[in-house]
């Protein structure tokens, strides 16, 4: 397969060798700077992606700043909105989260500027769940 042939530089002596190489072409640049590979048939391959990334990374601009993801899906952000026929959906990333199952039940406390959620069958097992039941306290307490 192929082989990087020396170790790419990176940091400020990157950034020092791109300034003393600004007069040639960035595939040469990225080549002198380590920044290439050799194939089996003895063919230099440069890789200007990692390149530019290692620039980036020298210069102190964070390519991808929450790290390395799988890149599938989409991120919770805990945020809800009312349908046109009225009805607010919590999606299952939230749900899971908190640990609920199909069939659990809630009643619906408004209150100013919130809504609480107050789970219906955890008065008969004694227990609450998490965050609600902390806040359904707070709740009782400021009214009276």
């Amino acid at each position: 397969m192929t082989e990087t042939a020396t170790a790419p530089l990176t940091g400020k002596a990157l950034l020092q060798k791109v300034k003393e190489l600004s007069h040639l072409p960035r595939r040469e640049t990225a080549k002198r700077c380590g920044y290439y590979s050799v194939s089996k048939n003895n063919q230099a391959r440069v890789n200007l992606t990692d390149f530019y990334d290692a620039l980036l990374a020298a210069r102190g601009i964070p390519l991808d700043p929450e790290g390395a993801k799988d890149g599938r899906g989409r991120e919770a952000t805990y945020r809800v909105s009312v349908h046109k026929n009225g009805q607010i959906v919590i999606g299952s990333t939230y749900t899971e989260s908190m640990g609920l199952k199909p069939g659990d039940e809630f009643e619906i406390k408004l209150g100013y500027k919130h809504i609480h959620l107050i789970q219906v069958d955890a008065d008969k097992n004694g227990s609450r769940n998490g965050k609600v039941a902390a806040e359904e306290g707070e709740e009782g307490e400021e009214e009276e």
